[in-house]
């Protein structure tokens, strides 16, 4: 036990997260999303980050043909992903 009375199971860095940043919905966030690629129509199961923010775009490679796409990811409040993806030589 520490000194101010807590059993000391709990780190204090700075780091914790902020309630706003992540809404406590049903606790499950989307890690994996399934999209097409606009080239060769072929699925791609592909890993989102809810850490790198509610709204990011990026680019990828197809799997299966390697070609780029930009991909469009955003999560809404309850954690559930949006996952948009187009080719990149259309930007």
């Amino acid at each position: 036990m520490s000194e101010n009375g807590d059993h000391g199971n709990h780190a204090d860095n700075g780091d914790e997260l902020q309630d706003d940043e992540f809404p406590l919905g049903d606790g499950t966030v989307e890690t994996e999303a399934t999209v097409v690629c606009p080239y060769c129509g072929e699925e791609n199961e592909i890993a989102v980050d809810p850490g790198s923010g509610e709204s990011q775009e990026y680019i990828e490679d197809c799997q299966v043909c390697c070609r780029p796409w930009r991909v469009m990811v955003s999560y809404d409040g309850s954690g559930e992903v949006f996952v948009h993806v187009e080719a990149a030589d259309d930007i």
